[in-house]
């Protein structure tokens, strides 16, 4: 995804009006596209204006604003007029009923996930698009809610079948009247290419985002990865880290990216020294009060010193300790919810709690070495040797990749606003001031939260706006100084809980934005940056002019918190569904990231699948010794790159206003594609979902069985990548099964290959084009079948005369179909032996050649 050639800095380009009708019209209550009443009933006050009459100029790459123009006929803004001012305006925009839709809402402050439903009574607080289906004219509606000015919307469920508009500033002291743009509407006979459409629309009108189309990716998008955080949580530290690294060079996976998460900054809490660290943290939540104190590393890290872990004084190290800390910590945890439920029932006696929280503290602190447990100081380190060149993080970092070849990148975590509690006032030169934390009204049907709790009780220390340029690079000068080459930006979302004394949400997300992106392109070579707690439309619209790869997905959760035994299967599925419908929008901002996952979970298989098409990068977050690397075999070549998809995973077209997690029926299928085929993959993620009533995502037992369905090879949007829009003219297919291990042919006119998915399970899908070779010959190549995503090893593919030649990444069993045997096969210009079967099976061994970066060249001859 090359940068545009077109100039775009300081140049407005001014728009053509499109001469054809628009497709919108507004008449008396009823907002008609193509002649279909869409919304009806809708407000005297409400207003459709076409694209340029609002939008009339733009800085966006003049390819882009003549695409957008001659597409402007199919989309328009909606606003609307009230008689008083305020900072928080709600208006229907119509009612809708009997239509099936598809959307997004806000689940918690962070994370958002898909919602269906028939009229606008079924929306969701906190809806940040809507696909409405017109089958009348075989086509689909979007409504995108917004930034206006200083608001930003969302939509909202009204009653008896209205759609609502809730647009805000965040502050009491910013209000507006009116809005002749606070959403966007826009039709389209394709749904992939209406939210491409939609989402270019909106970007040549704001100005404040970039399409993914106009930036790089990391490189790490094709590259596995580790993320400390479910090994350690907070007790992370360099011995640990090494031991992990190691495991995994040892078990012939090689991670070529490391994120350091949670657990490596200089934090403490209010009341401590204000210069030196909080130590013995375990879990997250604990930390959620903590404000950083300085930008350099805690003092786990600073002491560590250059050649130490492999030298002949190794310091020492328990491999089994992080796991235990942890498992003693949930004890703790779990008791200090008992007694904070018991609480609200009424009970007022604790002692009994209490004697219970005080011997898991004695058990913890007696692991810890005898230290107290809590957010007591860590003395800081007396030796200034500490801060030469042989010590600390540069240290480390140099340790690592001189030690571990292959490991490109290493990312550390932070929050946006510093730490879960901000910068502490006094700690560092910047401005930075306690600010409480008030929540939206808008947020007020989401699912409780440990972190907004924590947020609200503690505030947050916020460095004032306008030194955000700054504030971030000195944090990211410095790691970039010490060796780490990007960040994974976490809790995202905390601006707009913060804004009432800084010109509201947007005004103040404009700032910080601007200064992470700023920050980025400096330090991070424009790239190095996973968004992370960010999925709300402030961010996408505001703060993704640089960023260009994001979570689209809540975090793995490998057991329920909320004590649900069967959530340890559930909870995949739901991972899965956000992941999904979550690239629909975000993937036309940033390149999707589905998250890590643990290779020894009872669902890591289930994830595999899904990580294998998923069109990211492919990391897990391992405990120490936790490893299944016949599992990771699957996904991961011995250098540590991937078969990645050229393209993001979509849910079907069939699947799009549909309840895959908790209606019975309905199997999640997602389609990618690779450079010389597509994949469609079906999963059965039946068993969990929202709750609307209790207001959080919880098991639906009943639901978790096998499931039937169908699978087709036009499930396969090939047009959605221009690349691949002639592999989808193929008058035939190989189809390869990789869970079941079959082969057959399919065509665009076959009936339907019908499917039972068990529960938590999985079936891949490669469709691969065949091509007629000669008189008689039919060849299609599969790829490895070793590998989950077998189609993504095939590098390249030739046809000269009756010859087939391949380039393919990987070692193991190469598979393709072809209905005669070859006379002959060459293998690195060798002639080698091949297994071929009336079935069309036609297959040898590749080995994994280091010298050719693991490619080997075949050639069939027919």
């Amino acid at each position: 995804m090359a940068h545009t050639s077109d100039p775009i800095n300081s140049i407005f380009n001014v728009l053509k009006p499109n001469k054809r009708d628009n497709l919108f019209e507004l008449f008396d209550d009823e907002l008609c596209v193509r002649n279909v009443p869409l919304l009806t009933e809708v407000p005297g006050n409400v207003t459709f204006k076409s694209f340029s009459s609002v939008c009339q100029s733009s800085e966006a790459p003049l390819s882009l604003i003549r695409r957008v123009e001659s597409l402007s006929y199919k989309g328009g803004f909606l606003g609307f007029k009230k008689g008083e001012s305020s900072d928080r305006l709600i208006n229907s925009l119509g009612k809708f009923s009997g239509r099936d839709f598809l959307s997004i809402f806000r689940f918690k402050t962070w994370w958002s996930t898909q919602w269906v439903g028939k009229s606008g009574s079924d929306l969701q607080m906190e809806t940040q698009w809507a696909m409405i289906s017109v089958p009348e004219t075989r086509s689909y509606v979007v409504i995108i809610p917004i930034t206006e000015g200083k608001f930003r919307s969302a939509l909202q469920p009204g009653l008896d079948g209205h759609a609502m508009i809730f647009a805000e500033s965040g502050s009491s002291k910013v209000k507006a009247s009116s809005f002749d743009a606070i959403a966007y509407i826009h039709v389209s006979d394709n749904p992939y290419t209406l939210m491409k459409e939609a989402y270019s629309a909106v970007r040549v009108h704001l100005n404040s985002f970039k399409l993914i189309e106009e930036k790089s990716p990391p490189p790490l998008v094709n590259k596995f990865g580790w993320c400390t955080w479910d090994a350690f949580y907070l007790t992370v530290e360099p011995a640990g880290i090494w031991q992990g690294v190691k495991e995994f060079s040892d078990g012939g996976i090689s991670p070529r990216f490391l994120i350091i998460d949670d657990g490596w900054q200089s934090i403490n809490m209010d009341g401590q020294d204000p210069h030196e660290d909080a130590k013995n943290l375990i879990i997250g939540g604990t930390q959620m009060t903590a404000r950083l104190h300085r930008f350099e590393e805690c003092e786990k890290f600073i002491k560590y010193k250059g050649g130490s872990m492999t030298g002949p004084n190794r310091p020492p190290f328990d491999p089994k300790k992080p796991k235990l800390l942890i498992s003693k910590a949930i004890e703790l945890e779990n008791v200090e919810k008992a007694r904070d439920k018991a609480a609200k029932s009424g009970v007022t006696d604790f002692s009994q709690y209490e004697i219970e929280i005080e011997k898991h503290r004695k058990e913890l602190e007696q692991m810890f070495g005898g230290e107290e447990v809590g957010n007591l100081p860590n003395k800081g380190c007396s030796s200034c040797s500490c801060k030469s060149e042989n010590f600390g993080l540069k240290a480390f970092t140099r340790d690592l990749e001189a030690n571990f070849k292959g490991l490109d990148d290493i990312y550390v975590w932070h929050a946006l606003a510093g730490a879960w509690g901000g910068v502490r006032p006094g700690a560092t030169p910047l401005n930075a001031k306690i600010v409480p934390c008030k929540q939206s009204p808008g947020l007020d049907g989401t699912m409780a939260d440990l972190a907004v709790e924590k947020m609200i009780e503690g505030s947050i220390g916020l460095v004032h706006p306008d030194q955000a340029d700054e504030f971030y690079d000195m944090m990211h000068s410095y790691l970039a100084k010490v060796g780490i080459t990007g960040v994974k930006v976490d809790v995202i979302h905390t601006l707009e809980y913060m804004s009432e004394d800084y010109g509201g949400r947007v005004e103040l997300a404009k700032k910080y934005y601007k200064g992470l992106s700023k920050s980025l392109s400096k330090n991070f070579n424009g790239t190095g940056l996973i968004s992370s707690m960010q999925q709300c439309n402030d961010f996408f619209l505001m703060g993704t002019e640089q960023i260009s790869m994001g979570r689209v997905g809540d975090d793995f959760w490998f057991q329920d918190p909320n004590g649900d035994p069967m959530g340890v299967y559930w909870l995949q599925g739901v991972h899965m569904i956000h992941c999904a419908y979550n690239s629909m929008w975000m993937g036309q901002f940033i390149l999707p990231d589905w998250d890590m996952f643990q290779s020894d979970h009872c669902c890591a298989k289930f994830h595999a699948g899904s990580r294998a098409i998923c069109g990211g990068p492919v990391y897990v977050s391992d405990s120490l010794g936790g490893h299944d690397f016949a599992l990771l075999e699957k996904l991961v070549f011995p250098d540590g790159t991937i078969p990645k998809c050229q393209f993001m995973a979509l849910p079907t077209r069939d699947c799009l206003f549909k309840n895959p997690l908790f209606d019975s029926k309905t199997i999640l299928k997602i389609w990618n594609i690779n450079k010389y085929g597509g994949v469609v993959g079906a999963f059965n993620c039946q068993g969990a979902g929202w709750d609307p009533k209790e207001q959080r995502i919880k098991g639906y037992s009943h639901c978790y069985k096998p499931i039937s369905g169908s699978v087709h090879v036009n499930d396969i949007e090939w047009d959605q990548k221009k690349e691949a829009t002639e592999l989808g003219e193929a008058e035939e297919y190989a189809v390869y099964l990789t869970e079941d291990e079959k082969l057959f042919t399919t065509a665009n006119n076959s009936d339907d290959i019908p499917i039972v998915i068990q529960s938590s399970t999985f079936e891949i899908f490669t469709f691969v084009p065949i091509k007629k070779l000669g008189r008689a010959a039919k060849f299609a190549p599969i790829g490895l079948t070793n590998m989950f995503n077998c189609g993504g090893c095939i590098q390249e593919l030739a046809y000269n005369g009756t010859n087939a030649e391949i380039d393919v990444k990987g070692g193991g069993n190469f598979l393709a179909y072809s209905n005669v045997s070859p006379k002959k096969c060459y293998l690195n210009g060798s002639e080698v032996g091949f297994e071929w079967s009336e079935k069309g099976k036609l297959g040898l061994s590749l080995p994994w050649n280091e010298d050719t970066e693991g490619i080997s060249n075949i050639t069939f001859v027919f």
